[in-house]
């Protein structure tokens, strides 16, 4: 059981910078998860597998993202509430390594455990 709240002015400016972080890769992954060229003369066979191998990749990392941007949207609307690092489920607050490991936390550990 953990008593103490943490700082929700020092998780904010991390999670304002973790937005940030994820927005700019979000603009940079989009290059990579265009269309594939399928011209065999000016592509090779294993050349374009490989193309389409990291399209995959990339789209999957944008959706990662995207589910990281929603996690931060719904930590930053927690802080707003006055409700930010509280557990969903026991209502004691979350540790502190816990929370600067996944700012996004909304279980703590035990609670997080028992759940899987």
């Amino acid at each position: 059981m953990n008593d103490t709240p943490p700082d929700a002015t020092r998780f904010r400016k991390l999670l304002l910078e973790l937005r940030e972080e994820l927005i700019a890769s979000q603009a940079d992954g989009k290059a990579a998860s265009g269309t594939v060229e399928l011209d065999q003369a000016r592509v090779g066979r294993l050349s374009r597998m490989d193309a389409l191998q990291a399209q995959a990749m990339s789209k999957e990392a944008a959706r990662r993202r995207q589910v990281q941007l929603v996690a931060v949207k719904a930590a930053l609307t927690r802080i707003e509430a006055d409700e930010y690092g509280l557990c969903r489920e026991c209502g004691h607050y979350i540790k502190i390594q816990r929370l600067e490991f996944d700012p996004t936390a909304r279980l703590c550990i035990a609670c997080a455990n028992a759940s899987e």
